[in-house]
C-alpha cells in the first residue's frame, strides 16, 4: 500500500498539473488495517464508546465490513461527541471526538490527501503539515 502512495507523491511532486481521476480504490483491507495499528489506543473513545482494543478483538471482520459498506457507498460516519476543556480565560473550548471507525477512515483520507498535497506545498508553508509547526518556522 504505501508503494502505491509513494507513487502518487511522485506524480504530485513531478508533474506541472497533475490530475488524479479517481483515489478511492486505494482504500482498502491492508491500509484500513495499518491505519488501525498506527492510531493512538489512548485517546478518547467516540459516541459509540468503541475503543481501540474493542474494535481489534474482531479486527478482520470489522474491516472487510467497513470495506464493504465504503465500496457500496453506505458508510455513515457517526455524529462526533461534543465535549468542552476548560480555558485559561474560564471559557470553555469545544471539541468533536469522533468514533474510532471513523478515525480509521479519516486518516486512511489523510494518508492519500497527503501523498497527493504535500509535494505540492512550498518548504516555507509550515501550517498543519506533518513534522512542521511554529517553533520550526
Amino acid at each position: 500500500m504505501e508503494t502505491k502512495l509513494v507513487r502518487i507523491a511522485e506524480i504530485s511532486a513531478t508533474s506541472k498539473h497533475p490530475i488524479f481521476t479517481s483515489v478511492y480504490h486505494l482504500i482498502n483491507e491492508d491500509m484500513l488495517k495499518q491505519c488501525h495499528k498506527e492510531l493512538d489506543g489512548s485517546k478518547a473513545v467516540g459516541i459509540d464508546k468503541v475503543t481501540k482494543d474493542e474494535y481489534g478483538k474482531n479486527l478482520d471482520r470489522n474491516i472487510k465490513d467497513l470495506v464493504q459498506r465504503l465500496k457500496n457507498k453506505s458508510f455513515k460516519p457517526l455524529p462526533s461527541l461534543r465535549v468542552y476543556i476548560p480555558k485559561a480565560n474560564g471559557k470553555k473550548r469545544p471539541l468533536g471526538i469522533a468514533s474510532y471507525e471513523d478515525k480509521i477512515v479519516q486518516m486512511a483520507v489523510k494518508k492519500i490527501l497527503g501523498a497527493i498535497y504535500e509535494p505540492r506545498f512550498l518548504n516555507c508553508m509550515y501550517g498543519f503539515r506533518p513534522n512542521r509547526g511554529c517553533h520550526e518556522a
